[in-house]
């Protein structure tokens, strides 16, 4: 927090603030008791000294001796106002007839003289009051009462006084008990406050709040400037946070309203919400298909000390992923095929220019009409097995690629209808054909015999692909790792084909098979020919 230009620690100045706001209510407080308290001392005072003013002045003792004028009874008044006296203390119980001589008093000798003060005279002319004079005693509260005979007669007055040095010392009695009270009261505070403020601090984890709105403006500059979608979930699965690119993908599959506050089964469904809160586990590159938008989800538990307390979703539009793949597969194919095609030019071009060269035209003629004739073949043999120009181009592509690699490839079959112009299922056949030969010529590198056989069928509203090649085959218990992302038996940068091919059939409801033994591996994959998208998990293996 900050005063004026000095900044204080968040935990000094919450205790400073907590107990300046305690010590100013608990004085005030104290302060009204005790005014409050002293007001009640000196009315309690004054009650009692006017109660006893009043039995007196009703004794029949009292009475009886005023009334035979004064002329005896003064020693039983004497005794009787002494004892009253002492039961109900107050320092002095005076009785005083018509002429202001004392009946009785503290002091015997004063007995018979004046009453000094000079405020008893309206209790002679009959009135009940309290004042404070001084008199023989010092300065004292006092209570009159009139006397009156049987006959309603005022024969005389008394007059009970408590001294005011008494009061005070209750007063002072009753302000220690306060004061005291407050100083606990104030001690409490203090030691209150102090463990709010380490309470406090240590639930912001030692944080000064500059700190804390640095880090959360980081966080939020974080957010922000990743690419892919990010949801935070808190533990009764309302959305908290939700950056830009969520907002944005999301308003791509028609849900445009605020995210944060509602619950994420209202948002997006996905099985893997509900897996993450039952067993805690992490799920990574998980794809799903909402609302015909293909998203890559990751979703992680957020656990604070052991307790699972929430969960975060990251996810990307499959759309750059793909570019990605494109850059993985299809640039990479079409680089090598063009990089053969080239290669097999130029030694093709310099065998006919030699034969210029040394003017042998007969064999030159005879060179041209066979590779005429061998191009011719792979033309035809493409082109009537495949009506889909762009999977024909590929297959010649690869066809170069192999002759260039060394390695025999044949294509066979009865057929592979065109895609209908449908290009999202062209691209999920190139990219699986494209990774199937990939790796067969890869699986051949180092074989003796190197043959690939592709064969291509479509029947009963189904495309059937394999891929078989002369390679030293697969092991059984590697069979259901060679489809996982990055694993590879031929070091880093590889282990992505198959991946990608078995991301592709589940996106058409394809599925893949290995058989697999030490004379080679053939892959064989059936997809459905309409080509719906789904979100459908093989449970075949592949490499």
């Amino acid at each position: 927090m900050r005063i004026g230009k000095l900044y204080v620690r968040l935990h000094f100045g919450i205790a400073l603030f907590v107990c300046s706001v305690v010590i100013a209510a608990i004085m005030t407080t104290g302060l009204l008791i005790g005014i409050n308290e002293v007001k009640q001392v000196k009315e309690n005072e004054t009650d009692k000294a006017m109660t006893v003013a009043k039995m007196v002045s009703h004794s029949p003792l009292v009475i009886n001796s005023l009334s035979d004028g004064g002329k005896g009874g003064d020693g039983d008044i004497q005794s009787y106002t002494q004892l009253l006296q002492k039961d109900s203390n107050v320092r002095f119980i005076v009785v005083m007839d018509m002429n202001h001589i004392r009946k009785s008093h503290p002091d015997p000798y004063k007995i018979g003289k004046p009453f000094v003060g000079g405020d008893e005279d309206r209790a002679l002319h009959g009135e009940d009051y309290v004042s404070i004079a001084k008199g023989t005693l010092g300065t004292s509260l006092r209570a009159f009462a009139p006397v009156y005979d049987s006959a309603g007669k005022q024969v005389g007055a008394v007059s009970v006084g408590i001294l005011m040095s008494h009061v005070a010392q209750s007063v002072i009695g009753i302000k220690h008990v306060v004061y005291l009270g407050i100083g606990i009261g104030i001690l409490i505070g203090i030691i209150s406050a102090l463990i709010l403020s380490k309470k406090i601090k240590h639930i912001l984890l030692g944080l000064e709040p500059f700190e804390i709105a640095n880090i959360l403006q980081e966080r939020n500059a974080m957010l922000e400037s990743v690419r892919e979608g990010i949801i935070a979930v808190d533990k009764d699965g309302a959305i908290v946070v939700a950056n830009a690119e969520a907002v944005k993908i999301l308003t791509r599959m028609g849900i445009e309203d605020d995210l944060v506050g509602r619950k994420i089964d209202q948002v997006i469904q996905v099985a893997n919400f509900e897996r993450v809160w039952r067993n805690g586990k992490r799920y990574y590159d998980q794809e799903i298909t909402i609302n015909g938008l293909t998203l890559v989800m990751n979703t992680v538990p957020v656990s604070v000390e052991g307790e699972l307390v929430g969960l975060i979703t990251t996810f990307r539009d499959r759309t750059e992923l793909k570019r990605m793949a494109e850059q993985l597969t299809g640039v990479k194919m079409y680089a090598d095929s063009l990089r053969a095609k080239t290669h097999e030019f130029m030694n093709k071009l310099h065998v006919i220019l030699g034969l210029v060269h040394i003017e042998a035209y007969e064999e030159l003629n005879d060179y041209v009409r066979k590779l005429n004739n061998q191009y011719k073949l792979e033309i035809g043999q493409v082109s009537r097995i495949v009506k889909d120009p762009i999977i024909a181009g590929l297959l010649l592509s690869k066809l170069s690629f192999a002759r260039e690699q060394g390695v025999e490839m044949t294509i066979s079959g009865e057929g592979l209808m065109s895609s209908d112009g449908k290009m999202d299922m062209t691209d999920e056949l190139v990219t699986i054909l494209g990774n199937l030969i990939d790796n067969g010529i890869e699986a051949v590198h180092g074989s003796k015999e190197k043959v690939v056989k592709i064969n291509l069928e479509s029947h009963a509203g189904h495309i059937i692909m394999s891929v078989k090649d002369s390679g030293p085959g697969i092991a059984d218990e590697m069979k259901d790792e060679v489809v996982k992302k990055g694993f590879s038996t031929k070091g880093e940068n590889n282990g992505y084909g198959l991946y990608l091919v078995q991301q592709s059939l589940e996106r058409i409801n394809g599925t893949m098979d290995i058989r697999s033994d030490e004379n080679g591996t053939m892959i064989t994959v059936d997809i459905p020919m309409n080509g719906v998208k789904g979100n459908v998990t093989s449970t075949d293996s592949g490499r």
